[in-house]
């Protein structure tokens, strides 16, 4: 399934957290488009993930629908991309 620009998913994560990688690595297999923002490449990201989430945890996903999730779990990822029919 393609995506167009505004149903981009944005992943807000670091290399060095775990959930992070593990987020990062479950859209990878399930094939979804996504921009990742790397907070120790950009360490200025971490601010608007954190006016995002109102938390400093990590990842933060950003859905097309605008809402979001902070370390998510592998199910409630895959929950929320059926519920927008992304898979």
């Amino acid at each position: 399934m393609t995506t167009s620009e505004n149903s981009t998913i944005k992943m807000f994560g670091a290399d060095w957290c775990r959930d992070c990688r593990r987020t990062k690595a479950q859209l990878d297999q399930l094939g979804i488009d996504y921009e990742y923002i790397d907070l120790v490449a950009d360490p200025a990201a971490a601010d608007v993930a954190k006016e995002i989430s109102g938390r400093t945890n990590i990842p933060v996903v950003v859905y097309p629908d605008a809402s979001h999730q902070v370390e998510p779990s592998n199910a409630d990822v895959e929950t929320k991309l059926r519920e927008l029919a992304l898979i």
